[in-house]
């Protein structure tokens, strides 16, 4: 027999589903499993991501893990490339691609160089935490030049002082946080312009760097 809403507006919903019931990624559904209210920051990161690089035609995102909140970059960029250097969350990706929001996603580590191609836009989110600050200048270097000369570069990261909450399974991978004179220095050595944007929960906003539980450096003209 065949199954319709009380509310005839829903069906759609039910036509959909019959066709494309999606699935989390291998990141989102361990949120989704153990808490919830992380996708909400994970959704306001991209978001804030999305709006930042709109309009632009080639987009990298370094460091995608499973690409569960890249399609909302997808839908203000022309063309995304995704890059990861597990191969295991690369496999999921392309498991998990629906057609109507595609895009390239590619198994590269960026410590080994940088993604070819000169991109209008670049962003990472969640990333730089865990690279050694050894390796921190690579990494933000190669990530500078798979720019254009003019592109724009976003990295997202947990704050420094944000990890006397952090869990334990987070400080295990998050071997370089910074506050936000750090981040400053450290991308303003690949840009000559960088702005610092502080954010709280789902909330981004200017106040008072020490209190934000995350950063975000928006730069741009590489050096």
């Amino acid at each position: 027999m065949e199954q319709h809403t009380k509310e005839p507006q829903y069906d759609p919903c039910l036509e959909l589903a019959a066709r494309n019931l999606a699935t989390l990624g291998l990141m989102s559904n361990y949120a989704w499993h153990d808490d919830p209210k992380r996708l909400t920051f994970l959704f306001a990161r991209y978001k804030f991501a999305a709006k930042m690089l709109s309009g632009l035609n080639r987009v990298l995102e370094v460091g995608c893990a499973d690409a569960f909140a890249t399609r909302i970059v997808v839908q203000e960029v022309k063309a995304l490339t995704a890059c990861d250097f597990d191969p295991v969350f690369v496999q999921d990706v392309l498991r998990r691609m629906d057609p109507r929001w595609k895009f390239d996603c590619i198994v590269h580590d960026l410590l080994a160089g940088p993604v070819p191609g000169g991109f209008d836009g670049v962003y990472s989110m969640d990333v730089i935490e865990h690279i050694p600050a050894s390796q921190e200048e690579q990494f933000v270097g190669n990530m500078a030049k798979s720019l254009n000369p003019l592109g724009v570069c976003l990295v997202g990261t947990p704050s420094l002082q944000s990890q006397a909450y952090a869990s334990s399974q987070s400080k295990l991978g998050h071997v370089n946080c910074k506050d936000a004179p750090g981040l400053k220095a450290l991308m303003g050595k690949f840009f000559h312009n960088v702005f610092i944007f502080s954010m709280n929960d789902e909330v981004v906003h200017t106040g008072f760097y020490p209190m934000a539980q995350y950063l975000l450096a928006l730069c741009c003209h590489r050096k």
